[in-house]
């Protein structure tokens, strides 16, 4: 399952229940994105924008930008809507991102928020 296709699944819930929004953004064009999306029947459920920056400079903001090639590092950046950047994980190009924990995350983040509690190493919600 492609990484895409994972969010895309709890996608609804992210957005209902955590009040967050999904932004796929890569170096790669948008054509490029609607082909990747009409030829991986894993995709056909991705309803979140994907975002293309050839220009680089979203990827050069955020300082995800491999310079050597011209593409992004598989990054995730959590951003409140304060626009604060919450939490920024960069992962090697060859590792794909571990999705439960990114939701986990939108979880101890909108459970900090609403009680203005800390969370420990390893909290689960419940």
């Amino acid at each position: 399952m492609t990484e895409l296709a994972a969010v895309a699944a709890i996608y609804p819930y992210i957005k209902g229940n955590l009040g967050a929004e999904v932004l796929a953004i890569s170096t790669d064009s948008v054509h490029s994105h609607q082909v990747f999306k009409q030829i991986t029947p894993a995709l056909k459920d991705v309803s979140f924008p994907l975002i293309s920056d050839r220009t680089h400079e979203i990827s050069q903001s955020y300082r995800v930008l491999d310079q050597s090639t011209g593409t992004s590092f598989r990054a995730s950046i959590f951003i409140s809507p304060e626009q604060i950047i919450e939490s920024k994980m960069v992962y090697p190009k060859a590792i794909g991102r571990n999705i439960p924990e990114h939701l986990r995350l939108l979880q101890a983040l909108k459970y900090s928020k609403e009680t203005g509690q800390g969370v420990p190493a390893n909290w689960m919600p419940g």
